[in-house]
């Protein structure tokens, strides 16, 4: 599954824990409706039905497939708004294509992350590049959504590509298990991605049998999602397999173990984990917009009617449309 991959054995490792270090456990356990996104592509909302309260400063998160898409079937986003918040495109397998009124842009690929900060506003579009749609095949990744504080809303746009070799990649104390750290730091190492909102996100592969012990900043939250395989979570082992969210409480120190057999689709528990310092700010959300107040949001929803969000470029890239599926005026 993963599209990172290293021995573990030759990379730097995380402290295992000491004395005084607090276990955090786990306040709930959540398991992620499915649904569709943009065109139609299936994703379940790694965060739905948890209270925003324990997610601040996080927002939502899609677990977009894992799909394996006949030919002619592969399908993204269309051009739509953002404003107020950052969106970070995580892949695992297969690839999209983004483009931005702000001349942000690339090919997200198998490792790699897109980390667009909307600020003030912008139209993107994420959609698979044609080859993936006309020849089908494996799509698989997350899609996280991050708030920012009032004093940053209006920031310009930025877009961060985040090359997979530029990852930062670690070890477990006891080796069985991988990190790949995409941002915030863990035991001293620091991942690559430049966040406004101070944030962790790795993407961890735990081998059957084996358990992962992380040292956790206390003043984040915490949020441990399984997107394949199963095991248990916290102090007191608390059973969770793929598509649920694991809820943690106070300390200073995540505790993940995978179990001894994994079901036949995979081959190891694979988690994301996040954490994140709370904003302490009213939210408004509405759609792709996340303001601080009601008005806010009016303004933007009159801003992106007027056009003051950006228009899409006259060289914009388009959803590509399956040659079997194209009009004769299109062919």
């Amino acid at each position: 599954m993963a599209a990172i991959t290293a021995d573990t054995l030759t990379l730097p490792r995380v402290k295992s824990a000491g004395l005084g270090d607090v276990e955090r456990p786990v306040l709930a356990v959540t398991t992620a409706p499915a649904g569709f996104e943009g065109e139609g592509f299936p994703v379940r909302r790694a965060l739905a039905g948890v209270n925003y309260q324990h997610l601040d400063p996080f927002i939502m998160m899609d677990q977009m497939g894992e799909v394996d898409y006949p030919a002619g079937e592969p399908k993204g986003t269309n051009w739509h708004p953002h404003r107020g918040f950052e969106t970070v495109t995580y892949l695992i397998e297969g690839q999209f294509i983004h483009q931005d009124t702000h001349g942000g842009g690339g090919v997200i690929t198998e490792g790699s992350t897109q980390w667009m900060t909307a600020g003030a506003g912008l139209l993107h579009i994420e959609t698979p590049p044609e080859k993936l749609v006309e020849d089908g095949g494996l799509f698989h990744g997350f899609q996280l959504w991050v708030n920012l504080p009032a004093k940053d809303k209006f920031l310009a746009p930025k877009y961060q590509g985040i090359e997979a070799g530029n990852i930062t990649l670690l070890a477990s104390a006891d080796g069985g298990s991988l990190l790949r750290v995409i941002a915030g730091e863990v035991d001293g190492h620091v991942g690559p991605g430049s966040t406004h909102t101070p944030i962790t996100v790795i993407h961890a592969t735990v081998h059957p049998g084996q358990q992962l012990s992380l040292p956790w900043q206390p003043t984040y939250n915490g949020l441990v999602y399984v997107m394949a395989g199963s095991g248990s979570v916290g102090d007191k082992g608390q059973p969770i397999h793929a598509g649920q969210l694991a809820l943690m409480g106070a300390g200073d120190r995540i505790t993940v173990t995978a179990d001894t057999k994994q079901d036949g689709r995979t081959a190891a528990l694979e988690v994301i984990l996040l954490g994140g310092e709370p904003i302490h700010e009213p939210m408004a959300h509405y759609g792709p917009f996340v303001m601080n107040t009601r008005a806010e949001l009016q303004q933007t929803l009159e801003d992106y009617q007027a056009g003051r969000l950006g228009i899409i470029p006259p060289d914009a890239i388009m959803p590509h449309v399956p040659s079997g599926q194209r009009s004769p005026l299109e062919s």
